[in-house]
């Protein structure tokens, strides 16, 4: 999905170590994500609505995606 806003409030995780290879999410109105690599900023990001960003964000804190 992609979005004609860009978001002006990136951040990273509090668990990222130093801020570099990890991505960045920032917020666009009606609730969507964006994300983006911080490594590679200007490649630009894509979006999640709401509901997908909510998913994903339960699924990593349940480990679903552990190996």
């Amino acid at each position: 999905m992609t979005s004609p806003h860009k978001p002006d409030n990136w951040r990273t995780s509090t668990r990222s170590q130093n801020g570099e290879a990890c991505v960045e999410i920032g917020r666009l109105p009606h609730g969507q994500a964006a994300v983006r690599d911080t490594k590679d900023r200007q490649q630009g990001f894509f979006t999640a609505t709401a509901a997908q960003w909510r998913d994903f964000v339960h699924a990593v804190k349940t480990d679903r995606f552990s190996a």
